[in-house]
């Protein structure tokens, strides 16, 4: 495998791209702005010499990942309008118009998984640093930063013993059949049945019926664990390849609804964890944390997201305060003077507790101070508008290690979002300058 190099040329028998599409598009403006060759080098560091195939250029990966999180589309959408779009293929590096994908849809998740949150956090310091060269956030807006907590959602179902048991009762005994392994009874038919009527009766507010059935189908989801092992004991590869499914299947059935500590939640995603944050309309969430600063002045393209993080194992919003703020220096390269927080940071670990000031206090607040904490409330909206529209409202990414993923390619997906509509903005205030127009004074 060599280092990825970017060696698309003009093709004879192909239009360029240069030639068919508006050069004043914002997203031609886009990709002009932003500093292709850092992310190169920062990117294509994950390569290594040696035999294998070519890797892709970095430039086609970079650029349809930020497109897929700042439109919102799944692979296979990214993958369609990648074939109908030449402005999407201009942003990606091709210089002629090609009807044919160079590449394939899994590759954008061997990036992801290559890549990791290490160095896709390139992006979104690049995403910050074009911000700034267009003066869309200035020097000053990142001296003074809000910092938030919110739910990045798992994509599962919610969690129910009986599915639980039922779905872990069904995966062991289709492994079982795949790898040859012959149950003395699979107990398919009667856990569905059991299943289906477990549904009815709680419907119907019927729970001793409905415990009952519930404890017959624990029951056979116990035969099945005990049979498999008792088929697979000596041999060692069979043993391997069943453990984590039987692990996890002997924690859904030993767990009560009531029980503290770590639950499973999901059988794909064992990693989930289920969170309340005080809301009406959702008790509790089923995911993982994700922790969010940005700036509480007004700059003057929009709110950017100067940090996003995943944080596992659900920990106190006061104790991940001190690495939020470093993580938002280390990535704008200016010192945070001042920290603004909902009263969940109360007990933080902020070194120097008089940077921060959190919502209702009133000792040492000046007028200035009181605007300014004030302003702390428009992290919400951003939340909102990273869940709906740029992908964290609904995580489909596998693991851990895709929690973190999706939390900063969503925030470089919403930075680059407002930064086209910042250029857009631009190009329209010269347009106006060049024609001469100036807008009518208003009426009192």
């Amino acid at each position: 495998m060599s280092t990825p190099k970017d060696e698309r040329q003009k093709d004879l028998f192909r239009p360029a791209l240069d030639s068919i599409i508006d050069l004043k598009h914002p997203l031609v403006l886009l990709a002009q702005r932003i500093d292709w060759t850092f992310l190169e080098r920062r990117l294509g560091g994950v390569y290594k010499p040696g035999p294998g195939h070519p890797p892709l250029p970095v430039r086609l990966m970079a650029g349809l990942m930020i497109l897929k999180h700042m439109e919102s589309l799944s692979d296979e959408v990214l993958c369609a309008r990648f074939l109908d779009s030449p402005y999407v293929q201009f942003f990606c590096g091709e210089v002629s118009f090609r009807h044919d994908l160079p590449f394939d849809r899994s590759s954008l998740t061997r990036w992801r998984q290559r890549l990791g949150e290490e160095h896709l956090t390139a992006l979104l310091q690049e995403s910050l640093s074009v911000a700034h060269q267009t003066g869309a956030l200035a020097t000053k807006d990142l001296e003074r930063v809000a910092v938030d907590t919110t739910v990045q959602p798992k994509a599962v179902a919610y969690p129910t013993d009986v599915r639980l048991m039922h779905r872990a009762l069904i995966k062991l005994v289709d492994l079982a059949h795949k790898c040859g392994v012959r149950l003395r009874q699979s107990y398919r038919r009667v856990a569905q049945h059991a299943l289906i009527r477990i549904g009815r009766y709680l419907h119907a507010h019927q729970f001793k019926r409905a415990n009952r059935e519930l404890r017959f189908l624990r029951a056979r989801l116990g035969r099945v664990i005990r049979d498999v092992r008792r088929k697979i004991k000596g041999n060692a590869a069979l043993e391997e390849g069943f453990e984590p499914l039987l692990a996890l299947a002997v924690r859904v059935r030993q767990q009560t609804q009531r029980q503290r500590g770590p639950k499973v939640y999901a059988l794909h995603a064992p990693e989930v964890e289920c969170i309340g944050k005080g809301k009406a309309r959702t008790p509790y969430e089923f995911g993982c944390k994700v922790s969010i600063a940005t700036p509480v002045t007004q700059p003057k393209g929009g709110q950017f997201v100067l940090h996003a993080r995943a944080l596992h194992g659900n920990p106190y919003d006061g104790h991940t305060l001190a690495a939020a703020v470093a993580d938002v220096a280390a990535m704008t390269g200016v010192e945070v003077q001042r920290t603004h927080v909902d009263k969940g940071y109360r007990g933080h670990n902020h070194p120097n507790r008089f940077q921060v000031w959190i919502s209702g206090q009133v000792r040492r607040t000046t007028a200035a101070l009181k605007r300014e904490m004030k302003r702390r409330a428009a992290i919400e909206p951003v939340i909102g508008h990273l869940k709906a529209e740029h992908r964290m409202g609904r995580n489909h990414l596998k693991g851990r290690e895709g929690d973190r993923i999706n939390a900063v390619l969503a925030a470089a997906g919403y930075n680059f979002s407002l930064l086209l509509r910042w250029l857009a903005a631009l190009l329209c205030a010269l347009v106006l300058m060049l024609v001469g127009y100036a807008p009518s004074p208003q009426r009192a």
